[in-house]
């Protein structure tokens, strides 16, 4: 049994990891911006990402960090480097002021094209900060992660009802479902890291070559019992136009941003064969097509479908 400190605990990725950690017998240090109910096994402490008090509580003591925190969507660009780099940095400043060494970060497979999206640059620098810190890290890119508590794909859910998905440009992607992620994170970050020790990682569901965007989008269309989806690829401009409507219309809760369509049109986003996770220590177990029908069914018991 191990005790793992993790930032972004409340968050969707998050809150999978601290069910995962559970489930496998450690116990938990999490930080969260709000008051949360007590849970057994989980001890929570109350800060941010730029609270050094609160980081060094995190830290003092634990196996290893799962560091989960990060802004993924926003209208602001500029907010990317306060929480993914400058966030980032802090915790690594708060490890190594404890003498903690091991390190588990979740990056994104957008970090491997840093010039197309503020949210893939912020990445990639923040990527460049563990590797220089000369803790034992390991890294992990998850490309498109879906399930319960999901607002990302969720918009593909509800289209997919009316029989329509609108597309980016063509292209293929992996997906992997956040219960097989947080697996993942969870045996990194409770084993010896020495087999694991400065690698960064890749994982995905298992399906060669990824899922072309129509190969996804009528896969969503069966998990919400459509038969036949119509899923146009819808041109950059066009993208770029409905970013611009949906901050009009939703102002700082807009999901399509212009930074957000940067990374969308770009046509490989396949996690790469070379860079998966060992088999003997993690491999995924939920199919796209199960996982997708379970998140559909979720969707719906809590009325979000």
């Amino acid at each position: 049994m191990s005790l793992l400190a993790i930032t972004g605990a409340t968050g969707f990725v998050g809150h999978a990891v601290i069910d995962a950690a559970l489930a496998a017998g450690h116990t938990c240090r999490a930080l969260t911006r709000r008051d949360q109910r007590p849970r057994e096994g989980v001890e929570w402490v109350r800060g941010d990402l730029s609270d050094t008090a609160a980081l060094a509580a995190l830290v003092a003591g634990p196996d290893a960090v799962i560091h989960v925190a990060g802004l993924t969507n926003t209208p602001d660009p500029a907010a990317f480097e306060a929480a993914n780099v400058t966030g980032t940095a802090n915790v690594l400043a708060a490890m190594q002021g404890a003498g903690l060494r091991r390190l588990v970060f979740v990056s994104s497979l957008a970090a491997r094209q840093p010039d197309l999206s503020a949210y893939g640059a912020s990445k990639a620098r923040a990527e460049a900060l563990v590797e220089a810190s000369g803790l034992d890290w390991t890294t992990v890119r998850p490309p498109g992660v879906y399930g319960p508590r999901d607002v990302d794909y969720l918009e593909m859910f509800r289209t997919a009802k009316w029989g329509f998905v609108p597309l980016p440009p063509g292209g293929a992607s992996s997906i992997i479902h956040v219960d097989d992620l947080a697996a993942l994170l969870v045996a990194l970050a409770g084993t010896n890291p020495a087999p694991t020790r400065k690698k960064l990682y890749e994982p995905d569901d298992a399906r060669e070559g990824g899922w072309s965007h129509k190969e996804l989008a009528a896969a969503i269309g069966r998990a919400v019992g459509r038969g036949r989806i119509f899923a146009p690829h819808l041109p950059r401009r066009v993208l770029d136009a409905a970013a611009k409507a949906d901050r009009i219309m939703r102002g700082d809760r807009a999901r399509l941003t212009a930074d957000r369509v940067g990374y969308m049109a770009h046509p490989n986003w396949v996690s790469r064969f070379d860079r998966k996770p060992p088999p003997g220590l993690w491999q995924p177990t939920i199919n796209g097509e199960e996982g997708l029908k379970a998140t559909a069914e979720w969707y719906r018991r809590e009325g979000w479908l």
